[in-house]
């Protein structure tokens, strides 16, 4: 294998990039150095690198902001971390058509600041936001409570360009259509977590800032109640933004289960709507509080950041929607090895488990999720490193794991990219 730094003037040379030796505080993944970091400064930049690196037989892994570096398994040892996060800018924005192209190292909170100034944003709201990149988001189809409106970054990309082994920049979708080997890039890049080619940039559809928004907030639930308040809105036409179930359950213990109706849209809308949940509610569940202003934007703030802040593993799975009952019995029984914590979206069936207890409870509460006929994908997100070998973290393969192999053979066929982190 080539050293990675012998020769690195063939890699700067055209393209702008910096090459630089590995930091240990801020370039290692669950411990693992990279052999020298690569800093593209531009699309071209990065399909240079990718090129450069194919051709040496050198393994790659793919940072955009770094927020969710953490997530996945643990790579094997690799050659370079090709850093996306200078390939940053706003490329395109229709307001008239509600589209943005942008950068794949650009920062969602920063991209939302830009289009609010036209009264648009890119409906995500996924933990780290701020932070984010397009491109992680993309990578990790990752997403928030308002998924249940606007759904994932899969839903919302309607156009990419990415970065292959070869050299090339291939483009789907948006207003350049060009498609490789027949692939869907944009749905196929979605929650391939780096392991297929760098994204470069992306196209997303947007919607307008609401102006105005709350929430009802429904404390004090047992699972009976629960079901009653879930029942109670699916039987209605009510269109919250979010719908999520709050559900804490100590070891052995008693369930703490909340339930949380966002509505966001005109004033006029949004108090309509308040006032039919709120009646629907009281029918089933009288004590719940409606909060506006910034006893709003603190719940929010401090729900996204909770499940992260505190200790355990985190699995995020999903559910058959209709079977909230089953649900909340299946996390009742698992309580019974660990506590248990659940952010969820009530009305898309997917969420996150926080799971804290000793070493083997945490191992085995993973283990019989995915034996359990509640749960569909179970995908372990945090742990520690010695846990997360590739199959424990991803699980059995899916029935379309055959597919998923052979396009990483045709998009990465010597197998460089990932390091083994990601389910390719």
């Amino acid at each position: 294998m080539t050293e990675p730094g012998a020769n690195t003037a063939e890699l700067h040379a055209g393209e702008a990039m910096l090459t630089r030796p590995p930091d240990a505080h801020r370039d290692a993944i669950d411990g693992i150095l990279p052999r020298m970091v690569v800093e593209a400064e531009s699309r071209a930049a990065v399909a240079a690198a990718l090129q450069w690196a194919d051709q040496r037989a050198l393994s790659v892994v793919i940072r955009g902001g770094g927020t969710k570096l953490g997530w996945g398994a643990v790579p094997a040892p690799f050659d370079v971390l090709l850093d996306v996060s200078r390939v940053n800018r706003v490329l395109e924005h229709q307001s008239g058509d509600l589209t943005v192209s942008v950068e794949a190292g650009a920062r969602l909170g920063a991209v939302n600041e830009l289009l609010g100034q036209r009264g648009q944003w890119l409906a995500l709201d996924p933990p780290f936001g701020e932070a984010a990149t397009i491109g992680g988001l993309l990578a990790t189809n990752d997403s928030g409570p308002q998924r249940h409106r606007f759904g994932t970054p899969r839903d919302l990309v309607i156009g990419i360009e990415i970065a292959t082994m070869d050299g090339r920049i291939a483009k789907a979708g948006g207003r350049v259509v060009k498609n490789v080997a027949g692939y869907d890039l944009s749905k196929i890049m979605s929650g391939s977590f780096g392991s297929l080619g760098a994204i470069v940039s992306a196209t997303f559809k947007l919607s307008p800032l609401p102006a105005a928004s709350s929430t009802v907030l429904i404390p004090h639930l047992d699972i009976g109640a629960t079901v009653r308040v879930v029942e109670a809105m699916t039987a209605s036409q009510l269109e919250p933004v979010v719908f999520e179930l709050d559900m804490r359950v100590p070891r052995g213990g008693t369930p703490e289960i909340a339930c949380l109706l966002r509505f966001a849209s005109v004033p006029a809308a949004v108090e309509a709507e308040t006032a039919n949940a709120s009646g629907r509610i009281a029918g089933v569940h009288p004590a719940f509080r409606v909060l506006t202003g910034d006893k709003e934007r603190e719940l929010w703030l401090a729900y996204h950041r909770r499940p992260w802040e505190d200790p355990g593993i985190i699995v995020r799975a999903s559910w058959l929607p209709g079977n909230i009952a089953e649900l909340l019995s299946e996390v009742r029984t698992l309580s019974a090895e660990a506590s248990l914590e659940v952010t969820g979206r009530i009305g898309t069936g997917s969420g996150l488990f926080r799971i804290d207890a000793r070493r083997e409870a945490q191992v085995d509460v993973v283990a019989r999720m995915r034996a359990s006929q509640v749960f569909g994908n179970v995908v372990v997100l945090r742990a520690p490193a010695e846990l997360k070998s590739r199959e424990w973290v991803w699980g059995p393969p899916g029935s379309g794991s055959s597919i998923t192999s052979a396009v990483k053979r045709e998009l990465d066929p010597h197998g460089l990219l990932g390091a083994g982190r990601g389910p390719l």
